[in-house]
């Protein structure tokens, strides 16, 4: 019996191939992915602290190291993004691993604050766009109907991933060594140790996306139909357990526009990044760049100095000074430890209540998640965004430190937005500059971010209260932008196709 040739709609065809197996095997991989850019860009967090006095580092040079992986970001995202539009996402993403693994790993060699800092930026250059291409390539990967639970899931994995690295922090910094290497004369000591381990996941990540397939809409937006056909009967096989011969396509169409041909690497460059310029992007791109900034400088500082901040809590707790406020607290532990007493451990139950504040916003975000379809992610990106703003306002309202820490949690469960947000990100664009968009729309807020962490870490120092007043007001700012946000993903895609 002959096969009748059925031309389909992309989306139709990967509706076909089921959401199974196939699709938990690639979040598996994307984990691997998400853990390695994090473990690099958020490992400053507590490697910075950590090595404060081995290095002799003044506050500012701290927030300087702390910022180094953003500006990393900001250095080569678009580049990645232009390199997975045009050469394919698996092959980038698998070569992103491998050379943060080569780079976060060295830095356990660093003699000095400078080599730490210039080798952790190659680092996070390296990972600049892995969370934006891992997320272009899940979603392509994964049927509209549940695509924004997948994307918005990410977030969970991510907040997961850092409350990780701090009970991975507890035994490896508390180690008792110190090997002295008479070549660059320094002391391998745990906290270098702790450099290696952050990097591992990265190169996990790199084997994963090797036995991955390629985005079947990539290759089918670059002429590759036959390619994409084979990849979508394979995730069909695995997904359903059925033979490959079973999947009723043999044509595909991708019902989008797949952009001009061009020549040479500056005009194929300008080609990806005109389009998102422009009308009728150009509005879209505005807007999510806009709130990406204000979303990242809102709560990534926090999220950086969140063991410092802790950490300085229980420190002033364990010295009995439960009188004093949450910011009295914090400038009381910076006077009396750091590199002042040349004590620059970080405290156990600190760490731990890192490891649960990071792990009870990664619950809420997916029960946020499994009701964003039924809520509606506008209404919810926009409540959430405004209720933590307010409650980022109150937290020097209260003289009692408990409320004032029980606020701050509260406050970074806005943090949940980078995800929700990246759900209109991902259907926004047509496929030929999506991995370019989300590249760049990431850049600019994870790029904004870098002089948030440099200002946070400044006025937890010097002016503590102050600090609230500001981030909490930028965040409920972008709570009330995000009323211009379209209110369905449809919105986007009919205006991305009329080019």
């Amino acid at each position: 019996m002959v096969a009748t040739k059925t031309a389909v709609k992309f989306e139709d065809a990967l509706s076909l191939t089921g959401f199974g197996k196939y699709n938990f095997l690639m979040m598996l991989v994307h984990v691997s992915i998400i853990m390695g850019m994090a473990f690099e860009i958020v490992s400053v967090a507590y490697l910075v602290p950590a090595n404060a006095c081995e290095l002799d580092t003044t506050v500012s040079q701290q927030g300087f190291m702390a910022g180094t992986p953003l500006l990393g970001i900001i250095a080569t995202s678009h580049f990645w993004g232009y390199l997975a539009d045009t050469k394919g996402r698996r092959r980038i993403l698998a070569w992103c691993m491998c050379l943060a693994f080569l780079f976060g790993a060295s830095s356990a060699l660093s003699t000095d604050w400078i080599v730490f800092s210039i080798l952790k930026f190659l680092s996070s250059c390296s990972v600049a766009g892995t969370y934006a291409l891992g997320l272009t390539l899940l979603s392509e990967l994964t049927p509209q109907h549940r695509r924004s639970f997948m994307v918005s899931l990410t977030t969970t994995i991510y907040l997961s991933v850092t409350g990780l690295m701090a009970v991975i922090s507890i035994p490896v910094l508390h180690l008792q060594f110190s090997h002295h290497m008479p070549l660059l004369n320094i002391e391998f000591s745990p906290w270098r140790l702790l450099c290696i381990v952050f990097a591992a996941p990265c190169a996990l990540g790199a084997v994963g996306m090797y036995f991955s397939y390629e985005s079947p809409r990539y290759l089918l937006s670059v002429g590759e139909e036959q390619k994409a056909l084979e990849v979508l009967k394979g995730i069909y096989r695995i997904n359903t357990g059925k033979s490959a011969d079973d999947y009723d396509v043999t044509s595909l169409v991708l019902g989008e526009d797949t952009g001009a041909p061009s020549k040479g690497f500056w005009s194929s460059m300008l080609s990806q990044t005109v389009p998102l310029l422009k009308p009728p992007l150009l509005k879209h791109t505005l807007l999510l760049s806009v709130l990406f900034m204000i979303f990242h400088t809102g709560f990534n500082p926090y999220l950086t100095w969140l063991p410092y901040i802790i950490d300085g809590i229980m420190k002033s707790v364990v010295r009995g000074e439960e009188n004093l406020s949450f910011c009295d607290m914090l400038r009381a532990s910076h006077n009396e430890t750091g590199t002042q007493t040349k004590d620059c451990s970080l405290n156990s139950s600190a760490m731990v209540t890192v490891f649960g504040v990071s792990v009870l916003i990664a619950v809420l975000n997916i029960v946020l998640s499994g009701v964003i379809n039924c809520v509606g992610r506008k209404c919810l990106l926009i409540c959430l965004q405004l209720t933590t703003g307010v409650v980022g306002l109150c937290i020097n309202f209260s003289s009692s430190w408990v409320v004032s820490s029980v606020l701050l949690v509260v406050f970074m469960c806005g943090a949940l937005n980078f995800g929700f947000l990246s759900t209109f990100s991902v259907d926004i664009f047509p496929t030929y500059v999506k991995a370019m968009a989300v590249c760049l729309t990431l850049m600019v807020g994870r790029g904004s971010s870098v002089l948030g962490i440099n200002i946070l870490k400044q006025m937890l120092v010097y002016d503590c209260e102050l600090s609230f007043y500001v981030f909490g007001g930028l965040v409920f700012a972008g709570g009330v932008i995000a009323f211009l946000l379209p209110g369905d993903a449809t919105d986007f895609t009919k205006e991305s196709m009329e080019t």
